[in-house]
């Protein structure tokens, strides 16, 4: 891109076409948070920002958690001690739908899973690895951010945004019928969101609602059926800017739900869970970003008290980059 000469107002100067970039470098980042944990327990900063259309995105991310099991935190364990290393691969693209800017994405994670519990009262220790469930998404934002190319995006600020998004995870993972823990869940999901941003100069609220759907897992321990409730979400968050690109968030979520059965009888597992997570995000150029993410939970009746500890790298190219 060639630099444009101060004097010429009529285009944007190439250090404001490069602080957008940066400030929008990590928009899709953000899915690579949590990619193998239940999908109520995601913390997601600026799920709903504008972004440049035909830009694209590769992220391969790291991810560590402790704690309780977080691909699903409903199974009947106590005194769980798990680890979870997870690899995150993503690819996302921005669209022009209809006038407003939208993004499709797709994650692949491959996890390794270790650790000890308790389940009817033994102690079991398991010990596995494959890929995750994969997972697709396409969001739209219904108001407040118009579909804009690069170069007309410079003039663009963010006032208020409304969006809505679909994931849809697909049963592709790891998964043993005779074993209790695994990394796969056997089972299909729908989740659909609803998010409204309102940007103050460098500050950033966020709010979020969500409903997951679950398919039965029909093959649970051998051929029992085990169904789940829908599980419902809210996620809130505060968003500080600064002028050369580097974002910082801190998020919050709870859900409440999810109760599930076995073979028709009930569980005493409904969830009413909270957790929270700050999320730095780092530039180092108009094509590579960082970002490093934590979160912990901070209150939970039914599993997911885990804490969770993570990087990203994220390449972007396309829409005039």
């Amino acid at each position: 891109m060639n630099p444009v000469p101060p004097d010429d107002l009529s285009l944007p100067c190439s250090w404001l076409l490069d602080s957008i970039i940066k400030a929008t470098a990590f928009l899709t980042l953000a899915l690579a948070v949590g990619a193998a944990d239940a999908p109520a327990q995601e913390i997601e900063p600026r799920a709903f920002s504008n972004i440049p259309i035909g830009v694209e995105f590769l992220i391969a991310g790291y991810g560590y958690a402790e704690g309780g099991l977080v691909t699903d935190p409903t199974l009947p364990l106590r005194n769980a001690n798990l680890r979870t290393h997870t690899t995150v691969f993503a690819y996302a693209r921005s669209l022009d739908i209809w006038g407003q800017s939208g993004k499709f994405d797709v994650i692949l994670p491959y996890s390794w899973l270790s650790g000890t519990a308790e389940f009817a009262g033994q102690p079991r220790d398991r010990e596995t690895a494959g890929f995750g469930d994969a997972r697709l998404r396409f969001s739209l934002n219904l108001y407040g951010a118009p579909a804009l190319p690069l170069r007309e995006f410079a003039a663009y600020r963010q006032d208020t945004i409304v969006g809505a998004s679909l994931q849809l995870s697909i049963p592709s993972g790891q998964y043993d019928a005779d074993k209790l823990v695994n990394i796969g869940s056997n089972r299909w999901f729908a989740k659909p969101e609803l998010g409204i941003s309102k940007a103050w100069g460098p500050w950033t609220l966020e709010l979020a609602t969500a409903i997951t759907f679950f398919a039965d897992n029909d093959d649970f321990l051998s051929g029992r059926t085990r169904a789940q409730d829908p599980l419902y979400s809210v996620q809130g968050g505060l968003t500080y800017g600064f002028a050369n690109g580097i974002w910082v968030a801190l998020n919050g979520t709870y859900f409440a739900g999810g109760r599930t059965t076995l073979d028709g009888a009930v569980d005493n597992d409904l969830q009413r869970n909270s957790r929270a997570g700050v999320t730095l995000a780092l530039p180092i150029d108009r094509h590579n970003s960082v970002k490093i993410y934590a979160s912990t939970g901070l209150s939970t009746r039914i599993g997911s008290d885990a804490d969770t500890l993570g990087i990203a790298w994220q390449y972007r190219w396309g829409g005039g980059l």
